[in-house]
C-alpha cells in the first residue's frame, strides 16, 4: 500500500539510491519493455504508480534506480500471470461495458488496498467499488472513497467537509468513477479482490472501531445507522 513517493524515500533510508534520484529514474530512465506499461504516460515521479510491486527485496547497497524499480517491476510481472489475464476476460463478461484493462485492474485494486481494514475483507470492498460503478440504480458512479482525497492531498488524513470538495481529479466525491491512475502501490490480495469481487448488494461501509473491521449495507438509511452507533464521520452528500 505504500505510494511510490514512500517506496523512494525507503530506497534512501536503505541507502539502495536516493529519493530524487529513483523519482528520476520512475519518470524519465529506460526501463526494459513490459507489457502492462505498453500505454503508460511517463513523464512524472508518481508515473508508476500501481506497478513496484510491494515485497520482500534484498538490493546491493548504492545499487543503480534502475535495478532498484525493474525488479519491483519485474516482480509484479510475475505474479500476475496467466490465470488472472483469464481472471480480467471473465470480470470483463460482467461488468457493463466489458472494457476493463490491466490499468483499471491495478486503480481498483489501489483502492481496496487503502480502504480493507484486512486482506479478507477485500473482495467485499471490491464487490462496493463495483456495485457503485456498475449497478447502483442509475445513481452516478461516485465512490465517495476519502483514500482518493489522502492521496490528493499527498498523505493528510485528517480530513475536513471542506477537503472532500477539492478541486482535484482524484477527488471521488465529485468526479464520477474511477481516479485517473491508481493511490497505491497494492498487494496481490487487493489484486485478486479487484478481479474477483464479492457478488453483494452492498454499497455502503463504516469503520466498527470494535472489531477493526468494516460493516457493510445496502442502503444508506442502514448506513447512516451504523454511522450513528459507531460515532463514526458520515458519509458527505456533495452537491
Amino acid at each position: 500500500g505504500y505510494t511510490c513517493r514512500q517506496i523512494f524515500a525507503l530506497l534512501e533510508e536503505n541507502r539502495i539510491c536516493t529519493a530524487v534520484d529513483a523519482a528520476a529514474y520512475a519518470a524519465n530512465g529506460e526501463l526494459s519493455e513490459y507489457w502492462f506499461l505498453e500505454d503508460l504516460e511517463r513523464g512524472t515521479e508518481n508515473c508508476l504508480e500501481g506497478y513496484l510491486f510491494p515485497d520482500t527485496y534484498e538490493f546491493y547497497k548504492n545499487s543503480t534506480p534502475r535495478e532498484a524499480i525493474e525488479r519491483m517491476l519485474d516482480n509484479f510481472e510475475y505474479r500476475f500471470d496467466e490465470d488472472m489475464v483469464a481472471q480480467l476476460e471473465t470480470l470483463n463478461k460482467k461488468v457493463t461495458d466489458g472494457s476493463y484493462g490491466i490499468r483499471e485492474i491495478v486503480i481498483i485494486a489501489s483502492l481496496i488496498e487503502k480502504e480493507s481494514a484486512a486482506p479478507g475483507e477485500s473482495p467485499m470492498v471490491s464487490g462496493v467499488i463495483y456495485n457503485r460503478l456498475f449497478d447502483w440504480g442509475g445513481n452516478p458512479a461516485y465512490l465517495n472513497i476519502d483514500a482518493s482525497i489522502v492521496y490528493a492531498l499527498e498523505g493528510k488524513t485528517d480530513l475536513t467537509a471542506e477537503d472532500l470538495r477539492i478541486d482535484h481529479p482524484y477527488n471521488t466525491y465529485t468526479n464520477i468513477g474511477l481516479t485517473p491512475g491508481p493511490i497505491s502501490n497494492p498487494g496481490l490480495a487487493s489484486i485478486k479482490a479487484a478481479l474477483n469481487p464479492a457478488e453483494t448488494n452492498y454499497y455502503y461501509y463504516v469503520l466498527n472501531p470494535a472489531t477493526g473491521m468494516h460493516q457493510f449495507s445496502t442502503t444508506y438509511e442502514e448506513h447512516q445507522g451504523y454511522v450513528r452507533e459507531f460515532n463514526a464521520a458520515p458519509e458527505i452528500e456533495i452537491e
